[in-house]
């Protein structure tokens, strides 16, 4: 740290005097830039190519590596909404936004370009590296798991390749690390897969885990993600965020995570530290050196500070060993002081404790063999501030620093800033001195905020991203120095002063710089001085040759000179002879054979060579430049005319002459850096014929240029890449070009895509580089199988032709891989996908014998293979295919056979060598049609013959008169109909035409390939005369006949309307009648209501919170009901013991969450025989509450185990039967996973609506006589509980005192025929009617007092004025007290004192001894033995009164019926209808049961059943059926009676099944029959809806179950519910252990020995553990 405290100190002092130097060095230097149209968000390079790829607003860029711009993609702006779930075309409101590039990823090994943008959920898509305008990959139809990025502007998306692996195989993936926006998911980390496999598809997160995912309040922490990067089989992300959600301050945290870790168990996050007190906090940008292994990262505060602080790898995995061990052995403390918590939780209870390890794994052990964590250990982790790993700011300032990038140059680390402003500063740290420089300026470049930072692949280059421009600049200018005096002033690591070549270059770059004193360092600040030199002279010979004069014709081409010149000269060749010295010091001058020099110098531009080595032989030199290149080389095939120099149109002559022509292409480099290209063409005019031979022609890859004719001397010039004339290869002596090895093969396309599983047909390869021999093709594999070479149909280079094998079922989809000899491979980014064809029909069905009919095949897959690999037979007979695609046509042959109709023939297609599939039964032949005669073309031409129609159908028949073609009207079996043409035919023969009679015509019919001349027919012109006979004819009796039926028809029709009046009248008075009833009815209930639904106003409803309402579903049925000692809470645990069986059961939880223990724990449980279906519904509530702190775990559990149910249901029983009963632990658990995610969709939506319900219901039962002691009443819905007898009552209106609470007085309705109790009852529910049922008094606790007059009498139901009926005795009403309208009564409540116990007890004992011997009736008094006596000596005509009496009352049911209907609606409307709202847990579970049908094959009907058996049967008919589940209420059991009914109606509406309707069916199912076919509907309806709704994702579905489990858990007796599942554990304890002592996975996790520990520690057993 003393060197870092060095760095700072002398950072302000450098500053100044560096910037000028900096601007004066970079005032030359050469600079290529790329300005985007719009704001650049990402920058990448594929490090194979060098291509830049820019991820721009709207736009994707492709730029070569000198940044010019080679393709761009359009990614926006899209038609879109905030709000929108794609595809767009589903939603509103939708509008043009700006795509906002998110994450821009090379994926090389399959040459694609991962981009996700900010539109449409932050949907990604795959582009060709090779061209971004071709995309290879893109769907927004997939749901919410492929959604990748963030539509919100700031929020930041990081990524990483990886590799994913499973059931053996090994897929391309990318970790992704997302902050948080309003409207995205809390995935903070996610995995994504770049291919589809099984039920995954591309893009889609393939891992859930809840550590780092689903955490609901992930938004407190401002997650800010900024780089992400692996190394050594981790994956680090490095973000900033809040430390526990309760302050906005920025801290910064590295995570780590294994590459293999399936389920995220090893995150474990790290705190990093800048500056003194964490002065700098948040992380801006990151940079990972390889060769140093050292993290810089620029670092910020809330400030404009900033500073760059850098971090070895090695300390960073050493502090996170040092956490995780800490968890797992010492409590999570270090040196005493707790070092680790668990983030992105509420929970308290300390996760690290001292017992994770078990016996036999000590700490060590525990981290060597879970280095990647397990389910049963904590996670994630997170190191507490104490713990943070510190740093000393290496460079500090007050702009604030954006972007960083590390280099490491003769072992110097040097790090480039970017900043705010636009500027980028070199920092060189060295020999404890921190140098510091402005390296480049935003006085080059428009924009500010430097966003990115990025070397080229050897880092010569610096690539600096502004807002709008990427700008390329060498990362040292070391040759722009001159002398030795101004290289070391540059104090450059990069630059030193190469002392025998006299330059100032890179070590690297200086031949003698390892030598002592060879290469002076610039920082050193050391220079060389010559003092001798010896000897004083050297030799240099130069010998010049003059040779004839010839004519040349000649074109010099200079990268810095311009082509528009020409010139014809005389020429000099000379020749060099160089000793003693190069000339250009470093590197040897290569011989120059000839060199052209022009007499007549059009135009000098070039300066070829430094003065002092020229100076000697010429003063200067020029470079003719010529237009001949120009013109030879154009498209349109111009020829150079060498008498006249001109360009004109090719032409047919023959250039004679004594000549030949040579080619020559020569490359200097001179120690100017200047780069000269010189063409020489030679052509030496002599007797012979020229020949031109240009090598690139038709060869545009290696292998064929390497297939050239030797005699042409052509090479394959890797510099250039083109095949060129082996003297135009300039290789710099590096290598031989005929020794070059061709590029890695590159294969463009497939034909065709698709082929059957069997293999069988041959697939064409073409690419380039695929070979000069066929011998030289070692393998080919389409999909992973072999494909046999094909070498006769080998092209060189360009085709490979081979015959696929059969496809292996598990991996029908991927790549075409061919292998040279010698191991170059090339891969297709085209896919190969194996697939059966299916067809399923043939149209038509049958044709004539003859043949020629088309027939249409349809089906699925039909196009796979191609059209030659496809045969069609119709039971042998050949089908020629005329058409192929989806559908194919053929036209079939002649039918040779002697049976004639055919049998039902058999179409079959055989694709290739061995897949053949057929239609049995599917085409007939029959027989040819027979015509046996005709009559005349007159109106319509009739045919006698027969099998017309057996042989095809009339669209297939053609009928000619003469040269006209005729419609065939009709084709009968014996007759074929035929309409005249529209024109007058001709003959079709000119026999015909020279016939003096015109009018006869040849008659030709046409079946497929038969064709018959029947005759000949005559046609006739039109005579118009007959029409005026026969059209009064005709007309006038059919005018009588139909003046004579209209008289009839009225008068039937005036008989039968007057009949129709008459019932009509009847039955409109009868319906009038109803009508009013059902009104008055109904307006009663809604007057007598509308107090009750003004009652319903937000928070009147009495809902039960979520802890009594998970009690009453849960517990409430078991045996102990409302005593249950999950609804008390209450444990009988000594105090003294209490702590340890805490503790215990905290660990027994830590087991549950265990999936391999709980697995193996509720299968054996549902093995024993013992373990009844009332077991099984208890130990799945218990489950429920105590895994109800991670319910994203239990729905998993739930899944897996749905699963094994589903298999065998579908595999051994009816599948129908599923989910019908809690016959299994899941099956219950389903119910409960319900009742939980539905509770605040009961709150939101479907509550009011069954409260309203069961009001209505209420008050309609009350509203009529109601027999306490029979439990009937005069209105309801249930036949069974209808009162069969006609009551006289009277409504009465009460004045209600309540004793002690003031002199209001309460009116209350009641009937005088109501027992006492039941006065009560309304009287308390009246006057009480703000107060929740449970908290107002009970029947029993208060008494009600009248007073007529001075006195006052108590009432009661029973005592010494009750009337009796022989041993009968009748409940007291108010009738019996004749208490009269308005009469006041007071209500008090029932002190109880000792006085008024005894004389309670003793009012019970009378009344006990009076209704000793008796039976008490309240209304009708029920038919006791004498009365039967009594009844048998009755009339039959008496009896069948009786019986009739007892049917007329029926009809209330439907006065009732119709008075509640509007309320029914509503609640069916409430919980079917609103798809807008519907759960996510519905459509999450119905989508998981459409997915599992189709999987298994299920049809819809079952899929129906399913989907009813799981919501409407499992929860809905349970709420309905206990509306006390939900509210706080009483149901009584006349009200429970009319919910059963509507419960019924509820379940009959979700069956498939039509239920036939007789005079012996239930009259609850007469009752709603005609509504029925509606709910029905309505069922349906809403099912299509939630299938049509996107899909909630795991993810969403996970969100959504972390906040329930936040919100509630807390108050679960969850410690209650977990000592209750022991006791399930320690009653089967031996077979838990032995099916535990089975399973590897448990074995390896030590379960067995946990669970042994917790069973010891609870039963309070020493043991030997």
């Amino acid at each position: 740290h003393k060197t870092q405290v060095c760095w700072v100190s002398l950072l302000l002092f450098l500053f100044c005097h560096l910037t000028s130097q900096a601007h004066e060095a970079r005032s030359s230097t050469p600079v290529l830039e790329y300005l985007s149209e719009n704001f650049i968000n990402n920058v990448v390079q594929d490090p194979r190519t060098g291509r830049i790829y820019l991820g721009a607003v709207n736009t994707i860029y492709q730029l070569g590596p000198s940044l010019q711009m080679e393709a761009r993609a359009e990614t926006g702006p899209k038609e879109d909404a905030r709000t929108c779930t794609p595809p767009a075309s589903a939603c509103q409101d939708t509008k043009p936004m700006p795509n906002l590039n998110k994450l821009l990823l090379v994926h090389p090994s399959n040459g694609s370009l991962i981009v996700c943008g900010s539109r449409y959920r932050g949907i990604c898509s795959l582009l060709n590296l090779t061209n971004v305008e071709q995309q290879l990959y893109y769907s927004d139809s997939k749901g919410e798991r492929t959604y990748v990025a963030s539509i919100e502007d700031n929020v930041n998306v990081v990524a990483v390749m990886s590799s994913y692996s499973k059931d053996g195989q090994n897929f391309s993936v990318f970790l992704v690390g997302k902050g948080y926006g309003t409207l995205d998911s809390t995935k903070l980390i996610s995995t994504r897969i770049l291919q589809d496999f099984r039920e995954w598809v591309v893009f889609e997160s393939i891992i859930e885990a809840s550590t780092v995912q689903t955490t609901p309040f992930a938004p407190k922490y401002l997650h800010d993600f900024r780089h992400a990067f692996k190394e050594d089989g981790f994956v680090y992300f490095l973000f900033s965020r809040t430390l526990d959600g309760t302050d906005n301050k920025n801290l910064t945290f590295v995570s780590r995570l294994c590459e293999e870790d399936h389920h995220y168990y090893s995150h474990t996050e790290l705190q990093l530290n800048c500056g003194p007190n964490n002065r700098y906090n948040k992380v801006q940008a990151a940079f990972v050196a390889s060769p140093g292994k050292e993290l810089a990262r620029v670092m910020t505060e809330s400030s404009s500070d900033s500073a760059l602080c850098m971090y070895p790898l090695s300390s960073i995995n050493e502090r996170l060993v040092d956490i995780i061990s800490a968890c797992y052995s010492d409590s999570g403390k270090i040196g005493g002081y707790p070092a680790v918590h668990i983030p992105y939780t509420t929970k308290t209870e300390e996760f690290c404790t001292s017992n994770i390890g078990v016996r036999g794994h000590c700490s060590t052990q525990l981290l060597k063999n879970f280095t990647c964590g397990a389910d049963f250990l904590p996670s994630p982790l997170a190191s507490k501030p104490r713990f943070a790993l510190k740093a000393n700011a290496v460079l500090t300032m007050s702009s604030l620093l954006t972007a960083v990038a590390v280099a490491v140059e003769n072992d110097h680390t040097i790090a480039f800033l970017g900043n705010n402003k636009g500027e980028v500063f070199k920092v060189k740290l060295f020999s404890d001195v921190l140098f510091f420089s402005i390296f480049f300026s935003n006085y080059f470049t428009s924009g500010k905020d430097n966003s990115v930072l990025m070397s080229d692949v050897n880092f010569f280059n610096l690539y600096i991203t502004t807002e709008k421009k990427i700008t390329k600049v060498p990362v040292q200018t070391c040759l722009q120095k001159k002398d030795c005096q101004s290289c070391v002033e540059l104090k450059d690591p990069y630059c030193g002063w190469c002392v025998l070549e006299g330059r100032c270059t890179r070590r690297s770059e200086c031949r003698r710089a390892e030598e002592k004193n060879g290469w002076l360092w610039s920082p050193k600040q050391q220079c060389v001085k010559i003092v001798s030199f010896f000897p004083a002279n050297l030799s240099f010979d130069l010998t010049i040759f003059f040779s004839p004069p010839y004519f040349f014709l000649h074109l010099f081409h200079a990268e810095e000179c311009v082509m528009n010149e020409l010139c014809l000269c005389e020429v000099v060749e000379i020749h060099f002879v160089v000793s003693s010295m190069d000339f250009c010091v470093g590197r040897s001058l290569m011989s120059l054979h000839v060199f052209s020099f022009c007499l007549c110098v059009l135009l000098c531009v070039c300066e070829l060579l430094p003065n002092y080595v020229w100076e000697s032989i010429f003063s200067s030199l020029c470079v003719c430049v010529l237009r001949c290149m120009s013109c030879v080389s154009s498209q349109w095939g111009c020829q150079w005319n060498v008498h006249d120099h001109t360009c004109s149109d090719m032409d047919n002559t023959e250039v004679k002459g004594n000549g030949s022509l040579e080619f020559a292409l020569y490359t200097l480099q001179y120690c100017n850096i200047l780069y000269l290209t010189i063409y020489f063409f030679y052509l030496l005019i002599t007797s012979h014929t020229v020949t031109l031979y240009n090598c690139s022609m038709g060869r545009e890859d290696c292998s064929l240029c390497k297939n050239a004719d030797p005699k042409y001397r052509c090479v394959w010039c890797a510099k250039q890449k083109a095949c060129v004339y082996e003297k135009l290869c300039s290789t710099q002596g590096l290598e031989n070009p005929y020794e070059i090895e061709c590029p890695a093969p590159q294969i463009s396309y497939i034909i065709p895509h698709f082929g059957p599983l069997k293999g069988g047909i041959s697939i064409t390869i073409r690419g380039s580089n695929l070979g000069i021999h066929k011998e030289d093709i070692k393998s080919i594999t389409v999909v992973g199988a072999p494909c046999k070479h094909q070498e006769e149909k080998y092209s060189v280079s360009t085709s490979v032709v081979c015959e696929i094998g059969p496809g292996d079922p598990e991996n029908l989809w991927g790549p075409v891989e061919v292998e040279l000899k010698g191991g170059k491979r090339g891969t297709s980014l085209l896919h190969f996908t194996y697939r059966n064809p299916i067809p399923d029909a043939v149209k038509p069905a049958k044709g004539p014998k003859a043949g020629g009919t088309l027939i249409t095949i349809t089906g699925k897959f039909l196009d796979t293979g191609s059209r030659e690999d496809v045969q069609v037979t119709i039971g042998g007979v050949e089908c020629t295919v005329e058409q192929f695609g989806p559908v194919i046509t053929c036209r079939t042959g002649e039918y040779r056979a002697d049976k004639v109709p055919s049998d039902p023939l058999t179409v079959t297609m055989k694709y290739g060598k061995s897949t053949t599939t057929s239609i049995p039964s599917a085409f007939q032949f029959m027989e040819n049609p027979t015509i046996l005669d005709h009559d005349d073309l007159k109106v319509g031409l009739p045919l006698q013959g027969r099998g017309f129609s057996k042989a095809m159908t009339a669209k297939e028949a053609q009928a000619f008169v003469g040269d006209v073609l005729c419609v065939v009207n009709t084709l009968q079996d014996e007759k074929l109909f035929l309409d005249p043409p529209s024109t007058t035919p001709r003959a079709r023969s000119r026999r015909h035409r020279r016939d003096t009679r015109p009018e006869l015509l040849d008659l030709m019919i046409k079946f497929g390939k038969g064709e018959w001349v029947v005759g000949s027919v005559q046609y006739e012109q039109k005579n118009d005369l007959s029409l005026y006979i026969i059209i009064p004819a005709v007309i006038v009796p059919m005018l009588l006949i139909i003046a004579i039926s209209v008289y009839c028809y009225r008068r039937k029709s005036q008989q039968a309307e007057r009949e129709y009046e008459k019932v009509k009248h009847q039955l409109e008075n009868l319906e009038e009648s109803v009508r009013d009833r059902c009104k008055k009815e109904f307006t009663d209930l809604m007057i007598e209501m509308e107090d009750h639904t003004n009652d319903l106003s937000e928070g009147r409803i009495p809902f039960l919170d979520y802890k009594t309402y998970t009690d009453r579903v849960f517990f409430l049925p078991s045996k102990d009901g409302a005593n249950d000692v999950m609804i008390t809470g209450r444990l009988d645990i000594p105090e003294a013991r209490r702590a340890v069986v805490t503790q215990a059961l905290n660990q027994f939880s830590n087991l549950l969450n265990s999936k391999t223990f709980l697995i193996n724990f509720i299968r054996t449980l549902e093995r024993s025989h013992d373990f009844n279906a009332r077991a099984k519904v208890y130990f799945a509530s218990l489950l429920t509450v105590a895994l109800h702190g991670k319910l994203e775990y239990y729905t998993d559990i739930m899944r897996t185990l749905l699963l094994e149910l589903m298999n065998d249901y579908v595999n051994s029983k009816n599948p129908k039967l599923m989910l019908r009963r809690s016959e299994t632990v899941v099956e219950r658990m389903l119910c409960n996973w319900m009742s939980i995610c539905l509770y605040q969709f009961l709150k939101d939506s479907a509550g009011e609506p069954l409260y309203k319900l069961f009001r209505a219901i209420k008050h309609q039962i009350e509203k009529g006589p109601v027999d306490a002691r029979l439990k009937k009443a005069k209105y309801t819905l249930n036949d069974t509980g209808l009162l069969g007898d006609d009551v006289e009552y009277s409504v009465l209106t009460l004045q209600v005192l309540v004793h002690g609470e003031g002199p209001d007085v309460t009116p209350v309705k009641v009937l005088n025929c109501d027992t006492i109790s039941q006065v009560k009852e309304k009287i308390i529910e009246q006057v009480y009617r703000n107060l929740p049922y449970s908290l107002r008094p009970k029947v029993d606790s208060v008494t009600l007092e009248w007073r007529p007059g001075s006195t006052g009498q108590i009432l009661s139901d029973l005592d010494l004025t009750s009337q009796k009926e022989g041993r009968w005795k009748r409940v007291n009403t108010l009738a019996h007290y004749n208490v009269r309208d308005n009469a006041t009564l007071v209500l008090s409540r029932v002190v109880h004192t000792q006085q008024n116990y005894d004389q309670n007890q003793e009012n019970h004992e009378e009344r006990n001894a009076l209704l000793e011997d008796d039976k008490v009736f309240h209304l009708v008094r029920p038919t006791d033995e004498l009365d039967e006596i009594k009844s048998k000596r009755g009339s039959i005509k008496d009896k069948s009164m009786t019986k009739a009496i007892t049917e007329i009352y029926l009809t209330r049911l439907l006065s009732v019926k119709g008075t509640l209907q509007q309320f029914v609606d509503d609640f069916f409307r409430g919980v079917l209808c609103s798809v807008a709202v519907v759960p996510p847990a519905v459509k999450y579970f119905f989508d998981f049961l459409d997915e599992q049908a189709l999987k298994h094959n299920v049809d819809e009907e079952t899929i129906h059943i399913w989907k009813t058996n799981s919501l409407p049967l499992r929860f809905w008919v349970n709420i309905l059926k206990n509306p006390h589940f939900i509210f706080d209420v009483h149901v009584s059991e006349m009200v429970d009676a009319s919910l059963s009914v509507i419960a019924q109606t509820f379940m009959d509406a979700c069956t498939k099944s039509e239920h036939k309707l007789s005079r012996d069916s239930p009259s609850n199912k007469l009752l709603y029959a005609k509504e029925i076919s509606t709910y029905k509907k309505m069922v349906d309806d809403y099912y299509k809806g939630v299938r049509k709704m996107v899909p909630v994702s795991d993810q969403d579905m996970n969100t959504h179950l972390a906040e329930v489990s936040r919100s509630h858990t807390d108050r679960l007796n969850t410690q209650v519910a977990l000592h209750q599942l022991y006791q399930y554990a320690s009653k089967y304890y031996d077979g838990i252990i032995a099916s535990l002592d089975e399973d590897p996975a448990a074995q390896s996790k030590q379960l067995t020995l946990r669970l042994q520990q917790i069973a010891a520690a609870l039963e309070n057993k020493v043991t030997d553990l």
